[in-house]
C-alpha cells in the first residue's frame, strides 16, 4: 500500500481542483428538469470543465471490466446505484432523483465530488433517503481525522444510516487521491472503530455515501461524495456544497 501524503501547497491545488468540480455540479443543477437527457447534462459539463482549464477526469477513464468510461459525469437515476453512463435515451420526468459524480484534473491534481438531485416533486421517503445519506457523509467525515483509523470513518456511517432501516452498498468505496484518481488507502461505508489504516495529517480522501434501501429491489439510491485533506483536528473539506444548494433553493 503507498499513502502518499500532501503538502500544504499540494492540498491548496487539490482545493482549486475540488472547488471547480463544485462549480461543475453547481452549473448542472441550473438545467436539471424534467425533460432533459442525460448526454445534455454531460455536454454541459464537458464544456464547462474545459472552458475554465481542466481536465474532465472521468472521460476515458480505465474500466477493469470492459472498454474505458464514454462520459465527463456519471449520472445514475433512481435505482441506478453509480457509474450510470450519461445517454440520450435517459430523459429526467417528474419525480426522478439523479446523482451525479464528477472529477476534474487541474494543475495536475484530481478534485471528485458528487451530489445527488431531486427532478420536480420526490415521495417523503426519496426526501428522507436524500436527508439520511448526506447527514452520514457529515458524520464520517466528523470521524475522519488524524489519529483515528479507516474503521473509524466506516462505524460512523454505518451506524447512522443502518438506525433508519437502510443498508450499505460494500461493493463500492472512497479512495485517496491526488495525482491519480484512485490512490491508496480504501475507505469502505463500514467499519469497526479502531480498525483499519491509521489516518494522518496530510492524507487525502474521497468519502462516497451511497445507500439503497435494503429490503426492497428497485428502490432509489443516494450518492453524495466530498474530497477531504486529513487534519489533526478535523477533516478539511476541499470540495463545496454551499453552491449548488443556492441554486437548487432558488429554483425551488
Amino acid at each position: 500500500m503507498n499513502i502518499f501524503l500532501k503538502t500544504e501547497d499540494e492540498i491548496e491545488l487539490m482545493r482549486r481542483a475540488n472547488l471547480m468540480v463544485s462549480k461543475t455540479l453547481t452549473e448542472l443543477a441550473k438545467s436539471i428538469k424534467e425533460g432533459v437527457s442525460t448526454s445534455q447534462l454531460d455536454k454541459i459539463a464537458e464544456e464547462f470543465i474545459r472552458d475554465n482549464g481542466g481536465t474532465p477526469t472521468f472521460k476515458g477513464f480505465p474500466n477493469p471490466y470492459g472498454g474505458p468510461f464514454p462520459a465527463c459525469i456519471c449520472t445514475s437515476v433512481n435505482e441506478v446505484v453509480v457509474h450510470g453512463i450519461p445517454s440520450s435515451n435517459c430523459i429526467l420526468k417528474n419525480g426522478d432523483i439523479i446523482s451525479i459524480d464528477c472529477g476534474v484534473m487541474l494543475d495536475g491534481f484530481n478534485g471528485d465530488s458528487a451530489y445527488t438531485f431531486t427532478v420536480g416533486e420526490v415521495s417523503p421517503e426519496t426526501r428522507q433517503l436524500l436527508d439520511v445519506t448526506k447527514e452520514s457523509l457529515y458524520r464520517g467525515i466528523a470521524a475522519a481525522v488524524a489519529g483515528k483509523h479507516v474503521g473509524d470513518i466506516g462505524d460512523a456511517v454505518q451506524s447512522y444510516c443502518e438506525g433508519y432501516g437502510y443498508g450499505v452498498v460494500r461493493e463500492l468505496t472512497g479512495h485517496g487521491i491526488g495525482t491519480k484518481m484512485h490512490e491508496d488507502p480504501s475507505i469502505p461505508n463500514y467499519g469497526t472503530k479502531g480498525r483499519g489504516v491509521l489516518l494522518k495529517s496530510g492524507m487525502c480522501i474521497m468519502l462516497p455515501n451511497k445507500w439503497s434501501i435494503r429490503t426492497i429491489d428497485g428502490k432509489p439510491a443516494a450518492h453524495y461524495e466530498h474530497t477531504i485533506a486529513i487534519r489533526k483536528g478535523k477533516a478539511d473539506i476541499l470540495s463545496s456544497f454551499d453552491e449548488i444548494e443556492k441554486v437548487i433553493a432558488s429554483i425551488n
